[in-house]
């Protein structure tokens, strides 16, 4: 009714309400989303719903150009009918939200669902705005379609790799060395403080050229999968100093234990060699392969060590998967 108004505004009569179909980032194990309504502090969405699903491929269908201030086409909705996505698993049932002041625009919502997610559909009721989706979790890769003889980034995060421990994270997180591609800068690698007490004037070099000086930092890793390690790629872009690796193969009991006792252990955690000290240079991407890698068969665990300090823009750990029984996720990311 083109005059009627009521005390909130036009009276419309609504059927249905507005949806959208997401794919995510990196597909993974979702712990759970900010619905952000930032701004939008009168027309922001009044319910939110949140299903997923798992596809391998997603039916082909353009977006026909900008349709901005339109529906979908007749054709699009034909297209996505396709998905049934009407009828994917319920993440998170109908929400209130609350409007997009400062104090309240941040909706977050927790989740419990074990299984992998790839796409996922926001659904709005019946309608109104939202500024900003983010969906929080752990990549998780689908090890089914990777052949026994194919190398992976077998601590990648997109692939699963999980920051569970470190000793020193002052400039930047660990989990930063497993992201995506080289950093851009020193903020976007693993940068511990540096050390103001030890006078590097007067130390020893080893036969490698490693300066002998006390103290050390650490940062240790699960692999996505339990594999056996090839080749190792450790990024300085902006850092040096020197480094070695070390491995462990864990239950999940055990590391949650460690994790508890912030990796302090009675017994003595049977770390071995994968990688024996070596000399670092600054702004160079450090290639390790062969004998320079020591065959520890398979692994879940790796401990990586710098002497004495700084950080390690990007870290590569090639190998072989050989099961797939790392489901415990504890570092989380955004998908």
């Amino acid at each position: 009714i083109a005059s009627a108004f009521t005390e909130y505004g036009k009276w419309m009569d609504v059927k249905g309400h507005d949806w959208c179909i997401i794919q995510l980032g990196v597909p993974g194990i979702i712990h759970g989303f900010d619905v952000d309504t930032s701004f939008f502090t009168g027309h922001y969405a009044p319910y939110t719903s949140i299903q997923a699903v798992c596809l391998d491929q997603m039916p082909s269908f353009t977006l026909e150009g900008d349709r901005t201030g339109m529906a979908a086409s007749p054709s699009q909705f034909e297209a996505v009918a396709q998905l049934n996505s009407d009828s994917w698993e319920e993440l998170v049932p109908m929400t209130k939200l609350k409007p997009g002041y400062s104090k309240s625009c941040h909706n977050y919502l927790n989740v419990t669902y074990p299984h992998r997610v790839t796409y996922i559909r926001l659904n709005i009721y019946p309608d109104g705005g939202i500024a900003r989706l983010k969906v929080y979790g752990i990549g998780k890769k689908d090890w089914s379609t990777v052949s026994i003889q194919d190398l992976a980034d077998l601590v990648a995060l997109v692939n699963g790799g999980v920051c569970v421990g470190y000793s020193n994270a002052h400039f930047g997180h660990p989990c930063n060395m497993i992201g995506l591609g080289r950093a851009d800068n020193m903020g976007d690698g693993w940068e511990t403080l540096y050390s103001t007490l030890i006078p590097y004037i007067g130390f020893q070099v080893d036969e490698k050229g490693i300066l002998q000086v006390p103290g050390f930092e650490w940062a240790i890793l699960r692999l996505g999968n339990t594999g056996i390690i090839n080749k190792i790629e450790v990024d300085t872009n902006d850092f040096k100093d020197s480094c070695k690796i070390e491995t462990c193969c864990l239950t999940p009991d055990e590391e949650n234990n460690l994790i508890r006792n912030q990796w302090r252990s009675d017994k003595t955690l049977k770390w071995r060699i994968l990688l024996p000290p070596q000399k670092l240079k600054a702004h160079h991407r450090h290639l390790f392969s062969g004998a320079s890698v020591v065959q520890c068969g398979p692994v879940t665990h790796v401990c990586l060590v710098i002497a004495p300090d700084r950080g390690v823009s990007r870290l590569r750990l090639w190998g072989r998967p050989v099961s797939n029984n790392m489901t415990r996720p504890q570092q989380i990311s955004k998908l």
